[in-house]
């Protein structure tokens, strides 16, 4: 979630403006698009949680995390990358790589149910995690149970 501080917020016409430093720079953001990023995330969490348990077949788009805040696909990419630094897919990449890597903890389930559980099939799959964590799953596994 994105931290805000009390003490840092001061009124404006339409609105509150919030004060926080990210990347050693402090910006100032709307109570809006504060809140956008903080519900994208709440939802991307929920979304990821959902995957891990089966209870969702595919993972979303961007898209469709903008229709279930109610706003446009651009306006929550362009939000995103101002408030928290990163655009959505970005952060979306980071979630499945760490949900991949509590999968991954599991000897009992395979490298492919992992890849199916999270919606990728095993080549595309290893391939994304190697580009995120530098290892291919198996690697990454082998490392875990040395």
């Amino acid at each position: 979630m994105v931290k805000t501080s009390n003490t840092a917020k001061t009124k404006k016409e339409k609105g509150h403006i919030f004060r926080y430093k990210t990347m050693n720079q402090t910006k100032n953001i709307s109570y809006r698009k504060t809140e956008i990023a903080n519900r994208f995330l709440s939802e991307l969490d929920k979304h990821i949680d959902d995957l891990k348990k089966s209870k969702v077949e595919t993972s979303y788009k961007i898209n469709e995390f903008a229709e279930k805040l109610f706003i446009n696909p651009n306006h929550l990419s362009d939000t995103i990358k101002e408030v928290l630094g990163k655009s959505p897919c970005g952060i979306y990449e980071e979630k499945l790589a760490e949900a991949a890597k509590e999968l991954l903890t599991n000897p009992g389930k395979s490298i492919s149910d992992i890849a199916y559980t999270l919606s990728y099939d095993h080549s595309n799959f290893t391939k994304f995690f190697k580009r995120l964590t530098g290892f291919t799953p198996k690697e990454y596994r082998n490392q875990i149970f040395l």
